[in-house]
């Protein structure tokens, strides 16, 4: 295993702590949690940017780092969004309402079904994250870090996040067919 599969395997295996750390949350008697999740998370970001920038420089892309960096960065981002929407203690103002985690869960399971249903056809898959993609991390990353700091106006992130996380899925799934459509053709014409 490269360096930059045990930075996306450390990012995955620290999302149960980040979970804890929020489910135990009580305000204001345990609000030093809510820190420890935030810099839980901050190191989730910096590892998904290190791990990327190592694996490009030192040229360690691997079929295995191929899977474990988007999912470690699935995972966290899922976990983030589904307890800071349910989370009690969080001022309603600032956490996340549950139509938002609805839009961001329902595109990566869709994003999810569409690799496992091209993997199947076409025994192989290659996914590249897109600009698209790239500004929806982005701004769900910064969804994630305004709520929990408790930034007034954190609905500006994850408005802008929404929009991004739309568009992203869309171009996905745009591209996903037209991945399966060019083997079907490819077949039609031979």
């Amino acid at each position: 295993m490269n360096f930059a599969n045990k930075i996306s395997t450390f990012r995955i295996l620290s999302v149960p702590f980040f979970i804890a750390s929020l489910v135990y949350y009580q305000y204001p008697q345990r609000d030093y949690l809510r820190f420890v999740a935030l810099f839980i998370f901050i190191l989730g970001v910096i590892s998904d940017a290190v791990d990327g920038y190592i694996a490009r420089k030192s040229k360690q892309i691997s079929k295995a780092g191929m899977v474990l960096d988007p999912l470690g960065d699935k995972l966290l981002l899922m976990s983030a969004f589904i307890s800071l929407a349910l989370i009690h203690d969080f001022p309603n103002q600032i956490k996340f309402p549950l139509w938002v985690t609805l839009i961001v869960i329902s595109r990566d399971v869709i994003i999810l079904l569409g690799a496992v249903v091209i993997y199947v056809v076409r025994q192989n898959i290659n996914i590249m994250p897109t600009r698209w993609g790239k500004l929806t991390t982005t701004f769900q990353m910064l969804s994630v870090i305004s709520v929990m700091v408790q930034f007034k106006y954190a609905f500006i992130f994850w408005s802008i996040a929404v929009v991004f996380t739309i568009i992203s899925g869309m171009d996905y799934i745009k591209r996903g067919f037209k991945y399966l459509y060019a083997v079907d053709n490819s077949r039609n014409h031979h």
